[in-house]
C-alpha cells in the first residue's frame, strides 16, 4: 500500500502517506500495548506465586490465586477483544483505502483519456480554422476577379454603345 501511495500524484500522495503513517503508528501502539499487557500479566502472576508460596493456609492461597487468575484472564480477554476490534478497524480502513485508490486510478485514467480526446479535437479545430481561412481568401479573391470582369465588360459595352451611337 505504501508503494501504491508513493506512485501517485504529489497532492494525493501526501494525504495518503500521512494517513498510512497514522495507521502504522496506531498499529504499533496497539502491538506495544498488547505486549505490555501480556508481560504485565505474566510478571504479576509469577510475583504473586512467589509471594504466596510462603503462606500457611493452602485454601486461602488457592482461593486468592484463583481470584487473581480469573481477574488476569478477564483483563487478558478484554485486551484481546480490543486488539481484535482494532485489527478489524485497521482491515476495514485498509480496504477503504484500497477502494479509494482504485477509484482514483479509474478517475485518473478517465482524465487522461479526456485529455487525449481534447488534444485531438483541438488539432481538428486548428485544421478546420486553416481550411476556412484559405476558403475565405479564395472567396475574396474570386469576388475581386468577378468584380473586375464585370467592370471591364460594362466599360466594353459602354465603349461599344458609344462608338455605335456616335457613328
Amino acid at each position: 500500500m505504501d508503494l501504491e501511495a508513493r506512485s501517485l500524484q504529489p497532492n494525493v500522495k501526501a494525504v495518503l502517506l500521512a494517513k498510512l503513517r497514522e495507521y502504522k503508528s496506531d498499529l504499533n501502539n496497539l502491538k506495544s500495548e498488547h505486549k505490555r499487557l501480556a508481560s504485565a500479566n505474566s510478571n504479576q502472576a509469577a510475583r504473586d506465586d512467589l509471594l504466596e508460596s510462603g503462606m500457611a493456609d493452602a485454601m486461602s492461597v488457592s482461593a486468592n490465586q484463583r481470584g487473581r487468575l480469573m481477574m488476569s484472564t478477564e483483563r487478558l480477554n478484554e485486551s484481546s477483544d480490543r486488539i481484535k476490534e482494532s485489527r478489524r478497524t485497521m482491515l476495514e480502513t485498509e480496504e477503504l483505502g484500497v477502494s479509494i485508490l482504485q477509484d482514483l486510478h479509474q478517475q485518473r485514467q478517465s482524465l487522461l483519456h479526456a485529455n487525449d480526446t481534447l488534444h485531438g479535437v483541438d488539432d481538428n479545430i486548428s485544421k478546420s480554422k486553416k481550411i476556412l481561412t484559405n476558403m475565405s481568401r479564395k472567396m475574396s479573391r474570386n469576388k475581386w476577379i468577378i468584380s473586375s470582369i464585370i467592370v471591364v465588360l460594362v466599360v466594353a459595352i459602354a465603349l461599344i454603345l458609344y462608338f455605335k451611337l456616335s457613328k
